[in-house]
């Protein structure tokens, strides 16, 4: 895979509100590690290589265990996730894939069971940028630095 442009240096001045976005969630009332598990599901619902990478490599950094990484994608089947990351994590699958979901009234009813209205908007606008991430890092197509040290060892 080869990367096809790069939006920093194409289009710096548009890519400037998705950073200080970004920025803006990181000063959320939002737990950490409820913040890389969002930013973890959706990369693997979108397939985000680049993403998965770093986000994986964050969580680890700030303690999360690689049991409760690993069991991400089945999440429901394991005990290792509180009621308040389940209700996040169903409601990231549901805007994740909103086409199919239309964000159905029982995945709000349990995020609004575990988080304040204020959180329900951080959440939702942390689903919504990680998902903008994901697009943007598949459709230029970000090569993450594995990829990039494999390419250079079989060179």
């Amino acid at each position: 895979m080869q990367t096809r442009l790069n939006p920093y240096t194409t289009a710096p001045d548009v890519m400037k509100p998705m950073i200080d976005l970004e920025a803006s969630l990181k000063t959320a009332s939002l737990e950490h590690s409820l913040f890389e598990l969002v930013k973890i599901r959706a990369s693997q619902i979108n397939g985000c290589a680049y993403c998965l990478h770093m986000h994986t490599k964050d969580a680890r950094e700030a303690g999360e265990t690689e049991a409760r990484i690993h069991l991400l994608n089945a999440w429901r089947e394991s005990r290792l996730y509180t009621a308040r990351e389940r209700a996040a994590l169903e409601w990231t699958e549901a805007l994740t894939l909103v086409a199919d979901t239309h964000a159905p009234d029982s995945a709000y009813e349990a995020v609004k069971a575990q988080f304040s209205p204020k959180e329900i908007v951080e959440l939702t606008l942390l689903i919504g940028a990680i998902n903008t991430w994901n697009r943007i890092a598949i459709g230029f197509r970000s090569v993450h630095p594995e990829d990039a040290k494999h390419a250079a060892a079989a060179a």
